[in-house]
């Protein structure tokens, strides 16, 4: 029996392409659980792997797609029999491993979760990596002390996935959420998700000489880094934390230690992919019960494999909004 994959090649002068193409199960990796794959979505990751690899794919011929849901067919890992509902985001699949864009993976058990009460496959990857790191943050900004009454949390990147879904799950519990974007044409989507305040990305994307502004962030999602980073250091609140999740406009952070000295801002670190088995656990448990996924509806894009090339360029570009979610069977 052979089942239909989205494969990425490299040639000799080191260009990749990407064709669908029905394959083997032999061809699989060597794991302990075998799933039908029902949905999968796309992430900037994904955009990588399926164009240039940006350093993440270790080997051609390649399957992308970090995320997957699916039913369990066969299993040697206790946990898992055939017929169980499971999810699987990180641990490097559809980078280092085969992903989630065919209709059967392979994988290690201990990187499965199974699905939450509550959740369906396809809603499992209308959240998917970006919706995961989203509770994960907040999750550590409360651990750090956030609560409604402390002020606005600020998210940059709103528009993207991980903002999305930051932006709804944060409204849904309470908090003030002040959207950082810089499409005009985002704004009343943003606010459709929660957002109560939308913030032009040009009043926080340049660094200033002032180490500290006025205290005015309570909490803050950032997807950005760079400068923009630097500049919302300096105005949170007393003792206030942003968790760092992406770093969409660069990796250095032109920054001064004077925020962590003089205000006791944290800065926190946020990793989903290498995440152990107990937080993934209560991630999605969280993310089952504070999720609206009534407003996440609103944001998804349905796809199929044949739509992932394009989609994979237009996300490296900034120009995918919401969540992509991905049907294997169509």
């Amino acid at each position: 029996m052979t089942f239909k994959a989205l494969i990425v090649d490299k040639d000799e002068d080191g260009n990749t392409s990407a064709s669908i193409q029905q394959i083997e199960e032999t061809r699989l990796p060597e794991g302990d659980v075998t799933v039908a794959v029902e949905y999968s979505t796309l992430n900037y990751k994904d955009g990588l792997c399926l164009g240039p690899g940006g350093g993440l794919v270790r080997n051609y011929p390649h399957v992308p797609g970090i995320d997957f849901a699916g039913t369990v067919e066969e299993s040697s890992d206790d946990w898992y029999q055939p017929g169980d509902k499971v999810v699987l985001t990180g641990w490097r699949v559809g980078e280092a491993w085969w992903g989630g864009y065919a209709q059967k993976a392979r994988v290690k058990g201990e990187w499965l979760v199974p699905l939450p009460q509550g959740l369906t496959t396809r809603d499992a990857m209308a959240v998917g990596t970006a919706g995961f790191t989203a509770m994960l943050a907040i999750m550590a900004l409360e651990d750090h002390g956030l609560k409604p009454e402390n002020g606005p949390v600020l998210v940059t990147g709103a528009a993207g996935g991980v903002g999305s879904v930051a932006t709804a799950i944060l409204s849904n519990l309470g908090y003030e959420v002040a959207a950082v974007t810089g499409r005009e044409s985002t704004w009343e989507y943003l606010k459709a998700l929660g957002a109560s305040r939308i913030v032009p990305r040009g009043e926080v994307s340049e660094t200033v000489k002032r180490p500290l502004e006025s205290e005015t962030w309570a909490g803050c999602i950032d997807a950005v880094g760079g400068s923009m980073l630097a500049r919302i250091l300096g105005q949170m609140k007393y003792g206030a934390s942003v968790a760092a999740v992406g770093l969409a406009g660069g990796a250095a952070l032109p920054a001064t230690v004077v925020p962590f000295l003089l205000r006791g801002v944290n800065l926190l670190g946020i990793d989903s992919v290498m995440k152990p088995y107990d937080a993934r656990l209560k991630a999605w448990e969280r993310l089952a019960k504070d999720l609206p996924m009534d407003k996440l509806e609103t944001v998804i894009q349905a796809a199929t494999l044949e739509d992932l090339p394009q989609l994979g360029a237009d996300i490296l570009k900034g120009q995918v909004k919401g969540r992509v979610v991905v049907d294997l069977n169509a």
